[in-house]
């Protein structure tokens, strides 16, 4: 490992980035060096925002992309750098598109599509609970808490750092719980493949959204984060307020929320505003089974 390799570890470290920034900083900043085949510290300014150029113009990446090596290059020459090196590194402002949301018809195409086991508790899983799919694939066991009085997941360490409640709705637990029957996951609820000591990847779990969704003949631009987006959207079409959605979703600013009041339908069908919390029951096909595969 270089030298500035392990400063740049080390100051993303002591100041509490996540796991997936730190990762993502550290890729950014090994393309930039492997594209000019020399150390980043011996770049100016000049080079720098050529090599984003390069990437909107040759790589072709969307501008949200770009931006996180922008500020990946930032950090490394404000921070880690700082007052070494004197490099400009514009970002530019990203595309505001709204995601794609699926029906609730193509949902239950989708969970039908994925294969039974693993795959199938999974896709419901993310979009019952609504959670990123790095919060979905660190659930534990001991998360789930079923007590009448209690019906919650707790999310540990959620984007931002940090800790969160999300309601749990019976139509959700009966649905952990035949997977934990069948399953007897230990400590992960949902383990790797490989090694049940380890979280499930979050590749694999993307992985599976995409094989049902193609499986499902949905056509609808996203990926596992859609089901996220679907959660949050079919919620406020229930009537849940924003302010709860929002602490709900893990998001620091209700302004993030509000994106969503785009997508709910004001007409939503006076069944999803009974028991709002309950999406899957509110599927349009029933009897879902999260059983082991054959």
């Amino acid at each position: 490992m270089s030298p500035l390799r392990q400063r740049m570890i080390d100051a993303m470290q002591l100041r509490g980035l996540a796991a997936r920034t730190q990762q993502s900083y550290l890729r950014a900043v090994v393309a930039l060096a492997r594209h000019y085949r020399c150390s980043p510290d011996q770049l100016d300014t000049e080079r720098v925002q050529g090599y984003l150029l390069h990437l909107i113009r040759e790589r072709g990446l969307a501008r949200s992309s770009v931006n996180q090596a922008g500020c990946a290059f930032r950090f490394l020459y404000g921070t880690v750098l700082e007052g070494q090196y004197r490099v400009q590194v514009p970002l530019g402002k990203a595309e505001q598109r709204l995601p794609e949301i699926l029906s609730r018809a193509e949902l239950s195409r989708l969970f039908e599509s994925a294969a039974p086991g693993k795959p199938r508790a999974v896709l419901m899983t993310a979009y019952a609970l609504g959670l990123r799919v790095g919060e979905l694939c660190q659930l534990r066991v001991r998360d789930i808490d079923g007590h009448a009085d209690r019906m919650c997941v707790r999310i540990v360490q959620g984007k931002g750092a940090k800790d969160r409640y999300v309601p749990l709705t019976p139509d959700t637990l009966q649905m952990l719980r035949r997977w934990w029957v069948t399953a007897q996951p230990r400590e992960w609820l949902f383990c790797a493949q490989s090694d049940r000591s380890l979280p499930l990847y979050e590749d694999s779990a993307s992985r599976w959204f995409h094989a049902a969704r193609t499986r499902a003949g949905i056509v609808k631009s996203g990926g596992i984060h859609s089901l996220r987006h679907c959660y949050a959207t079919h919620l406020l079409e229930g009537g849940v307020d924003l302010h709860t959605l929002s602490k709900w979703l893990g998001h620091r600013h209700v302004s993030t929320t509000m994106r969503y009041l785009h997508l709910a339908r004001p007409d939503a069908p006076d069944g999803m505003r009974t028991t709002p919390l309950q999406l899957l029951s509110a599927l349009p096909v029933s009897g879902l089974s999260v059983s082991a595969t054959p």
